[in-house]
């Protein structure tokens, strides 16, 4: 039966790839000269931390950030952005977490609206991703095609299409 699974993954190393490219950005900008703007990514708790002085710079490095990122095929709904906090003196900063990995409520939320579709297929949860099994490939790639429609809020890869 064909069967493909759909599921969300982060390339951590194309991330740092644009992490790395922001912070040179950050160093030869000339609205960042002398000030003290940073970015940092924590790979293990998949965590990125901004800080600037003013909350004009913090917006510039999110907009640098999601510009890198999308030139390197990274969705920017990967990026879930905390709220600004004061930080030491007069800066600012911004945690922006990763996401990874399809939650339950999510993977709920993604098979209910499967179940809508009145198609003849079967989807299951399995761990943080969703695997939909069917008789026809037409039907899985009508699956395919309205799950990419609606917004779930995570970027969703379609993976390990079996025939």
């Amino acid at each position: 039966m064909p069967s493909f699974d759909i599921e969300n993954t982060i390339d951590i190393q194309e991330i740092d790839n644009a992490v790395n490219t922001v912070k040179r950005d950050i160093a030869t900008r000339y609205d960042f000269k002398g000030t003290e703007s940073t970015i940092e990514l924590n790979k293990t708790d998949l965590k990125i931390k901004i800080q600037t002085d003013t909350e004009y710079k913090l917006q510039a490095i999110i907009d640098m950030l999601e510009n890198r990122s999308i030139s390197r095929k990274i969705s920017v709904k990967t990026y879930k952005y905390n709220s600004i906090e004061k930080a030491s003196g007069n800066s600012v900063r911004q945690n922006v977490d990763l996401q990874s990995g399809i939650s339950k409520e999510t993977c709920k939320k993604i098979n209910a609206f499967i179940k809508t579709l009145k198609l003849k297929v079967n989807s299951q949860i399995i761990g943080d991703k969703l695997r939909v099994s069917a008789k026809k490939i037409d039907d899985l790639q009508n699956i395919i095609q309205m799950v990419k429609e609606q917004n779930f809020e995570i970027p969703l890869q379609f993976v390990n299409m079996k025939k």
